[in-house]
């Protein structure tokens, strides 16, 4: 090699340190491998790698990684870069290449795929429905799921329920295509009817499969399914028409979220009685050193997911149901760090602090109110309607619900705001109210106002618990269902105000240094 080609020169100044190298080393930075991490069995997965691009320290990727984002889950993704001598191609960990060196940076674009934008608008019939009630007519209601790389099916809409007839007309409904197929038009879509029960037990009609691309050609005879039960086969099928459908491009969760938009997030902890006395073993406020309580691991699952779009980390943290020292003043609604003017706790790791301390001082009361909570989360999110910020409340109790009228109307009151209600039910308790304040089937009124939107998800925790005690996996799925419904929550408010995402920020580059920007 020659003297010259050996010593740097002013076109290797890097201008990020702003130093100049003493000597050039030939090297290769061959590649950029992606692992995604299993959201169950924590295992890191090669997805993908870039291609190999030679003899630079800067080098700028052109291959792009596509890959599925989910709001409800902790995806954590890892990048490892890989260097290779010229001779031999022996592979070696980066840091190690150079010792002694600061780390550099990677710089990362994502942007949404445009078909993660669309947003389908359809509208069904049916007719000759199965009778299902004995007095009277069927009331059905269809829920549409979508099917996984695994075979299994996830909801992703209900209808809304049409009395007392075996010929219904639904309302038409807008859903994002994402929602419905993932971005695959071949998709299998499920569509099952039933006849809606006040109890909850509904009584299945039937069911059919279509796809996002058959569903696209409109009203035709392509789009008049056979509902088939499978114990029903001799009978004479029902049939559901598809009468419109028609796709727009809209907004998305992450236009607003990279246009600056931030969520808040509160948590409302009951203190109530019924919980049983903390120091005691069979307590759900019982702190066990070894393991979480219910409350402890509800809280951890589904703020350690939100807290990643709060960009200060700081949370208001709430009791409701207690005796306040030093008088056992009740409060429905008390800091849990003991501070009214600044309730404000540091992280989700600040909140768990606070609520261990709060157990240590409050006297567990009752009874189990919600409203006052409800309406403290809705003075702040009425003072900021601007699209600036959303707010989201996790209320955790064990009990039922003592202040129904008043809850449901701070609810119809909530959903004219920037806000969305997650309630957990921890403990054995009979949870019907809590059920009835979701609005899935029947949305929720008062002093005869519907609620504007449905922005209540309740989830009772038992159902989440693993009997192998694995509760990493049980928490993942906890917060992937009170979580799911956030996003299109969000959208809803946004455009039934006719808020418009801010302009995302240009991409970061450093000075002097050309980036290409690469979708992942």
């Amino acid at each position: 090699m020659d003297k010259l080609d050996d010593m740097a020169s002013v076109y290797d100044f890097d201008p990020i340190t702003g130093n100049i190298p003493a000597t050039k080393v030939e090297i290769t930075v061959s590649l950029c491998v992606l692992y995604t991490q299993g959201v169950e069995t924590k295992q890191w997965r090669e997805f993908g790698r870039t291609e190999v691009i030679d003899n630079t320290l800067n080098p700028d990727f052109v291959r792009k990684y596509i890959l599925d984002y989910f709001f409800e889950e902790k995806q954590n993704l890892r990048f490892d870069f890989r260097m290779e001598k010229p001779l031999g191609k022996t592979p070696f960990p980066l840091p190690a290449g150079i010792p002694g060196k600061k780390c550099g940076a990677i710089i990362l674009s994502a942007e949404e795929l445009s078909n993660c934008r669309d947003s389908a608008t359809m509208q069904f019939c049916a007719n000759k429905l199965d009778k299902k009630d004995f007095f009277g007519k069927s009331d059905p209601f269809m829920v549409f799921y979508r099917s996984n790389e695994d075979g299994t099916f996830t909801i992703c809409h209900k209808t809304e329920v049409v009395k007392n007839t075996l010929n219904p007309v639904w309302q038409p409904f807008a859903i994002p295509v994402r929602a419905l197929c993932n971005g695959d038009y071949d998709r299998t879509i499920k569509v099952e009817v039933y006849d809606w029960d006040r109890d909850g037990s509904h009584d299945f009609i039937g069911d059919f499969t279509t796809s996002y691309r058959e569903l696209a050609r409109g009203q035709s005879q392509f789009n008049v399914y056979e509902v088939s039960h499978p114990s029903h086969a001799t009978l004479q099928r029902s049939g559901v028409t598809l009468l419109s459908f028609s796709v727009e491009s809209e907004f998305t969760f992450l236009d607003y979220i990279k246009g600056g938009t931030q969520i808040n997030f509160t948590v409302a902890i009951d203190f109530t009685a019924s919980n049983g006395n903390p120091s005691q073993s069979t307590s759900l406020h019982y702190m066990n050193p070894y393991q979480l309580n219910a409350y402890a691991m509800a809280l951890k699952a589904v703020g350690e997911i939100i807290q990643d779009y709060d960009s200060d980390k700081m949370f208001p943290a709430l009791g409701f149901g207690a005796k306040l020292p030093p008088d056992g003043r009740v409060s429905h609604e008390f800091p849990l760090n003991g501070n009214m003017e600044n309730p404000y706790c540091n992280g989700i790791e600040g909140i768990l602090e606070a609520y261990h301390q709060s157990l240590k001082t409050v006297q567990l009361y009752g009874p189990t109110n919600f409203a006052p909570v409800v309406n403290h989360v809705a003075r702040y999110a009425a003072a900021v309607q601007d699209g600036s910020q959303y707010f989201v409340l996790l209320i955790i109790t064990d009990g039922v619900i003592s202040d129904m009228a008043q809850t449901k109307e701070a609810i119809v009151n909530g959903a004219k705001l920037p806000m969305s209600i997650i309630i957990v039910g921890v403990g054995q308790a009979e949870f019907d109210a809590m059920v009835e304040l979701d609005g899935d089937d029947i949305r929720i009124s008062s002093r005869g106002k519907l609620a504007e939107r449905d922005i209540v998800q309740f989830v009772p925790f038992r159902d989440y618990m693993d009997r192998t005690g694995n509760h990493v996996l049980s928490m993942a799925r906890l917060a992937k269902d009170v979580l799911a419904e956030i996003p299109d929550q969000f959208i809803s408010y946004m455009k039934s105000r006719g808020i418009k995402p801010n302009p995302a920020p240009p991409p970061y580059t450093p000075p002097g240094h050309t980036h290409h920007h690469t979708q992942i």
